[in-house]
């Protein structure tokens, strides 16, 4: 019996205290309850679940955000670079910054697409909506910013473009200027500037304000890709709202509706009840009167007969 109880003891404890050797394993093959083995610490609650993703998703907001500050220096810098070498870096690592930025706000936006799938009516889904609405309106606003950055700083290039051919060209009429400034090649702003560098008696400033032209060309042409894309996310954004707001509707009418149809139900179900007690109330007085007029029946034969036959009563006496 001692044997047994002291291996039934070390048995225990083996299971309390995982071998060293194997403690690794067995830490990931029982995951946490807490966790329900998903590690993000929301359990089987859908509605914790949907609140940790909701925070995520604004925590990644918050990072847009600010990569578009981020952005807006980039381009500062830009516009204030004494020379090649530091134009080329910066713009280099601009580009780096946008395209992870623009990854960034296309994950965004599927990430909410997938929170804002309707899950039912119900209390919850007033609280999912309401939080969804505060997500949804902080990254329509980020993108608006943003476009508003690069609408900034794309007027800025433009007026740089507009200073840089007027060194070459201090004549230059408003056509001109607008075909240089909008590398209209219809317009022919390719050899309006390569006719104003001929004719120009600077060379060397002709040469560099030409080299900034066609930089600032290239950056006007990336912030306009940029501009395109985030209008098209805005408008998906926009029109999911609406669609999402159609569908809410959709699904509160049909709640109603059962709502309704429940309420009717019930009320049917009331109506007969009422007209089952009634009707079992007047079985019950047709029963009574039944028995009343059984009784009365016999106790006016039992009277008859005994007012026929006198006799036999007072004989019997």
């Amino acid at each position: 019996m001692g044997r047994d109880r002291l291996a039934a003891l070390r048995a225990q404890r083996q299971n309390v205290t995982p071998d060293p050797g194997q403690g690794d394993y067995e830490m990931q093959a029982r995951p946490s309850p807490s966790t329900n083995g998903t590690g993000n610490g929301t359990g089987t609650d859908p509605l914790s679940a949907f609140y940790a993703e909701a925070t995520a998703i604004q925590d990644s907001i918050q990072e847009f955000d600010d990569n578009v500050t981020r952005v807006a220096e980039f381009h500062s810098r830009s516009l204030n670079a004494l020379d090649d070498a530091a134009t080329q870096a910066n713009a280099a690592q601009l580009e780096r910054l946008t395209d992870e930025t623009r990854q960034l706000s296309n994950s965004l936006a599927n990430r909410i697409r997938a929170l804002e799938k309707p899950t039912g009516a119900g209390p919850d889904a007033q609280i999912r909506k309401n939080r969804i609405d505060v997500v949804r309106t902080k990254f329509m606003a980020t993108l608006q910013r943003y476009q508003d950055v690069e609408r900034q700083y794309r007027q800025q290039y433009r007026q740089r473009v507009e200073r840089q051919f007027k060194i070459v060209k201090p004549d230059a009429t408003p056509e001109e200027v607008a075909a240089v400034v909008n590398d209209d090649d219809q317009g022919g702003g390719s050899q309006i500037f390569a006719q104003a560098l001929t004719s120009s008696n600077r060379y060397g400033d002709s040469r560099a304000a030409y080299r900034e032209v066609q930089e600032r060309h290239q950056d006007i042409r990336r912030i306009e890709q940029t501009l395109g894309e985030l209008a098209q996310l805005f408008n998906d954004m926009a029109t999911l709202l609406g669609e999402q707001e159609e569908k809410i509707d959709a699904i509160e009418t049909a709640a109603a509706g059962v709502a309704h149809d429940t309420e009717g139900g019930q009320k049917h179900t009331e109506v007969a009840v009422k007209h089952a007690r009634s009707a079992r109330r007047k079985r019950w007085i047709c029963f009574w009167l039944t028995i009343i007029i059984i009784l009365a029946a016999v106790g006016i034969g039992v009277g008859v007969y005994f007012s026929q036959h006198p006799s036999k009563s007072s004989s019997s006496g």
